[in-house]
């Protein structure tokens, strides 16, 4: 397999874990947090989805979907456009509700451009250098590999809070 192949079966990996995690749930199931100190569906949602928007935009060097396609005024959400859930204390989570569709129809616009953008990769573009702060420097690949891993642990997450709204 090539290296893009791989990347394009774990972004859909992802995608099939995104889906069952939010199909059917009113938008008071998805704001249901198992504490007051504890992240809801949306919010687990939307921020992985928010963090593969900015990461993946930020490598194409394009605009992240969020803001180029509208998805900030349609959420409506009392955060600034270039928060992507970053740091949010329990309050701040709060304040990310939304309803299936619309987590689902930004989830696809995102994963739609990543695969895009992937898909455009050459083999030598994977070792690009993408971020010099770190010791040693980012690469594109380690870049991409941090998306995923932290969309799937999200996303686990956002399972594993829909588990416990069903059963009790």
């Amino acid at each position: 397999m090539l290296s893009t192949d791989l990347m394009v079966d774990a972004f859909e990996r992802i995608r099939d874990a995104v889906h069952p995690a939010v199909n059917g749930l009113s938008p008071e199931e998805l704001a249901f947090r198992p504490d007051p100190e504890s992240n809801s569906i949306a919010w687990l949602v939307w921020h992985l989805t928010r963090i593969q928007d900015d990461h993946v935009a930020g490598l194409a060097g394009t605009e992240q979907a969020w803001t180029a396609n509208g998805w900030a005024e349609r959420f409506g959400l009392p955060l600034e456009p270039t928060d992507t859930g970053y740091g949010h204390d329990p309050g701040t989570v709060a304040k990310v509700t939304a309803d299936a569709h619309s987590l689902l129809d930004y989830y696809e616009d995102v994963h739609g451009r990543t695969l895009e953008f992937v898909r455009s990769l050459e083999k030598d573009d994977f070792a690009r250098v993408v971020d010099r702060t770190w010791d040693p420097p980012v690469t594109l690949a380690v870049r991409l590999v941090s998306v995923i891993v932290d969309d799937l642990q999200h996303v686990g997450q956002a399972a594993y809070v829909r588990g416990i709204l069903q059963r009790r």
